[in-house]
C-alpha cells in the first residue's frame, strides 16, 4: 500500500536511469560474451571464466526483462 520500490541506483537522477541501465547492459553482455567464449592457448576454457560469465548473463537478462521491458515475470520480485 504505497510502499517505494527501491531501485538499484537510488542515487542516480530519475532522467538518467533509462542510460544508466542500458550502460549496465551494455557492460555486463560484453563481460558475459568475452568470459563465455574466451579459451586459451590449448583451446581449453576456464571454468571460473565460464561460472562469472553465466552470472554477468543472468544480470543482463534480469535488468533487460525488469528495467527495460518493466516486466513482472512470476518469481523474479517486485
Amino acid at each position: 500500500m504505497g510502499q517505494k520500490i527501491k531501485k538499484m541506483f537510488d542515487f542516480i537522477p530519475e532522467q538518467y536511469e533509462k542510460l544508466v541501465n542500458i550502460v549496465f547492459l551494455v557492460v555486463t553482455a560484453l563481460i558475459a560474451h568475452h568470459a563465455l567464449t574466451y579459451r586459451n592457448e590449448e583451446g581449453e576454457k576456464d571454468y571460473v571464466r565460464i561460472f562469472f560469465g553465466c552470472i554477468a548473463a543472468v544480470y543482463f537478462f534480469l535488468v533487460l526483462v525488469k528495467n527495460i521491458l518493466g516486466l513482472n515475470l512470476p518469481g523474479l520480485g517486485n
